[in-house]
């Protein structure tokens, strides 16, 4: 998920603002995090299907 839609508990304020010491954490975290970490599960999903068709397009070809 990324931090540009969550909204602080602490502040009620955006965590991408980072207002207040609980933000500014949680938005460093974020940030840390790898790039796999900001997809969405529709696009994980989407991924796995791409993956699987290339993989049954490759079997089909070498057989």
């Amino acid at each position: 998920m990324t931090y540009d839609r969550l909204v602080c508990a602490n502040c009620a304020a955006p965590v991408s603002e980072g207002r207040c010491p609980v933000c500014r954490a949680n938005r460093e975290r974020l940030q840390q995090e790898g790039p796999l970490a900001s997809l969405t599960p529709a696009a994980l999903a989407a991924l796995l299907i791409v993956l699987i068709a290339a993989v049954a397009v490759l079997a089909t070809r070498t057989a």
